[in-house]
This record gives structure tokens, sequence and C-alpha cells, in this order.
């Protein structure tokens, strides 16, 4: 198979080409050149959102598959899509949950109602809308029978760029009482990173088309079982302080972001983010991996890092809050 991603050097499409290069896939990736691709594949220059920037792709090179996870302005995938039409021959657009309205149903599926999204030549507007402007770019060039929209929720394992489970990671192994979210036993619904680029390697294989939503099934882990696997992941002897969800709303703490991951049960917010019906998915194949294989896989990857870990600003509790929320001095800030 000839993969083209276009990006391929961080997280998601990161994922996408290891996982095609482990097949024995003949990968080309495109890319701004700020960051170095993995070894073995063909490397081609260029930015989307510049004049000219698809230049790299216009010499007639054609690809079994393409691989897309843009995230801003929909023309970026409407150009390249319309530009690799006749070229390749199925395109996949990594999209989001976030492309369902709210409030969403628990157990909602690929037929829930959709936002409104921005047309696929527009610039960017909101992520949401960015997001299914995109899936109408793809599917404009390549019909609902040549693309396959992938909705994934939330994303964790190595390379993660948002920074939710590095936040958990380092803030348990810095060791202490911690703020743990409850109930101990909330489900939550989460996709490794690896697992979607399986899944997506092998949907081209299959021929699938259409949209897919894809995260783990319903029952795959639980928000105790998540901190408990950080916890044995790091070797820490943090003390993990089970709170109520009423204690941490009213601490003014904000759910999914500065606790992430968590989202108060028996919610509109839980109903939407761990609430989701993947039966499509896995009846085509979908298989995730133990929480604790994540989360260990993601301390190792961490531990190599040169730099700073990648947390997002606005990712994670202030120290502060935590410690008064928990009736504890304060253990001094990040």
């Amino acid at each position: 198979m000839r993969l083209l991603v276009l990006g391929g050097t961080e997280f998601v499409g990161r994922a996408v080409v290891e996982a095609a290069l482990g097949r024995g896939w003949e990968v080309t990736v495109f890319h701004r050149g700020s960051r170095r691709p993995p070894a073995g594949v063909r490397s081609l220059h260029g930015d989307r959102t510049a004049p000219d920037g698809l230049t790299a792709l216009a010499d007639g090179t054609e690809w079994d598959a393409v691989v897309d996870t843009w995230s801003s302005a929909p023309r970026a995938v409407q150009a390249t899509a319309r530009l690799l039409r006749g070229r390749a021959g199925r395109y996949t657009y990594v999209s989001s949950l976030s492309v369902y309205d709210w409030p969403r149903p628990a157990g909602y599926t690929e037929e829930a109602v959709l936002v409104t999204g921005a047309a696929p030549g527009a610039e960017a507007t909101e992520y949401a809308q960015d997001k299914r402007g995109g899936e109408l770019a793809a599917v404009e060039s390549f019909g609902a029978d040549g693309s396959v929209l992938v909705r994934a929720g939330l994303i964790l394992g190595p390379y993660e760029n948002v920074g939710r489970l590095p936040w958990w990671l380092t803030r348990i192994a810095r060791g202490g009482p911690v703020l743990a979210p409850g109930p101990r036993g909330l489900p939550v619904q989460f996709m490794d990173v690896r697992d979607l680029a399986e899944w997506t390697l092998g949907a081209f294989e299959q021929g699938l088309s259409g949209p897919y939503n894809l995260v783990s099934p319903p029952g795959h882990a639980t928000m105790g079982e998540l901190l408990e696997a950080c916890r044995r992941s790091t070797g820490s002897a943090a003390e993990l302080r089970w709170t109520g969800p009423e204690a941490v709303l009213a601490a003014g703490i904000e759910p999914w972001t500065q606790l992430p991951v968590w989202v108060p049960p028996d919610s509109e917010l839980h109903d939407g983010v761990h609430g989701v019906d993947v039966s499509r998915a896995l009846a085509t194949g979908l298989r995730c991996r133990p929480v604790g294989v994540t989360v260990a896989d993601t301390w190792e990857w961490l531990r190599g890092l040169d730099g700073a870990v990648p947390v997002r600003a606005g990712i994670g509790v202030d120290p502060d809050v935590e410690a008064r929320v928990l009736g504890v001095p304060s253990g001094g800030r990040d």
C-alpha cells in the first residue's frame, strides 16, 4: 500500500505513519518541516495555509490512501482533496466527536444530529464547525463511498500534544495527596492513538467508507482504573483522595480541562464525551488495548523526552486550589 499522510510528525499522524511502516507500507508524509518525521518515509515539505503551499504534491504521484488530520480552516482540506482527486484511492479525514450537536443522548451513534459545519472552502471559525467543514470538503472531492470520516473521541497515548494524560502522570509522580475526582467507578471512554492508527489502516484494507465513531467501548475503563494505572506506572506513593463531584464543582474546578478526562457523572457533558456508541467500529475490527498499557507506554515516552512535558495552557488544576479542596498545606506550583 502507498500511503500519504498529511502531517505525520506528531501524535495522530505520527502514530499512523509508524503503524503503516510496521505493516511494510510505502509512506509519504507532507509537512511543514518543523519536526522530523519517523525514519523510513518519503518527506515532502509545504504549508497548506500559504499560496502555492501544495506545490510538492502536484507532481502527479498516486497513492492508494490518504490520511488527513487537519483541525483548522476547512479550505485547507478542500484544496488538498481537490488536488488529490483521481490520484488517491481513498481519503480518510480524522474528525472529532465534536461534530455532533448538543445535547447528545447517552449511546448516540453516527446518526446523531450534527453541528452546522463551516463551508468546505471557509477560513477557520470554531473547532466543531471546522471539523465538520473538513468532513464536507473530503466528501466533496472523494464522495461518500471514497472517504472515511474518523470521528475520534478523547485520544491518549505516546506523543500526546494536548497534555491530558501527561498532566495526570506528572502530577501523580510528584506524590503527596492527589485530588482524585469521583466516583472512582465513573466510566470513561478514550482512544489509544495507536489503536486509532491500526483501525484506520484496517479501514483502507477493508474498503470502508462513511463516518465512524472511534473511541473505546463503554466499560473499557473507569476513572479509578486510569489513575491507579498512573500510580503503578510512575511507581509513586501518591495518595489518591477520592472526592465527590459536588465538592469538585463547588471549588470552581473546570471538568475536562482542569481535571483532565473527568466530567461529572449523570450529566449532559458525561453523556456527550463518555457515552458514545461505537458498535459500528467494533464490527469492523476496532480493538482497544488495556488502559494500563496506554498509561505505562505514555509514561515511558515522557521519561525519554529532552524538553518540557507537553501540557497546553489551561490543562490541570492549580496546586493551591487542589490543596484547598483537600484541606492540606499547599505543596507549591509545578
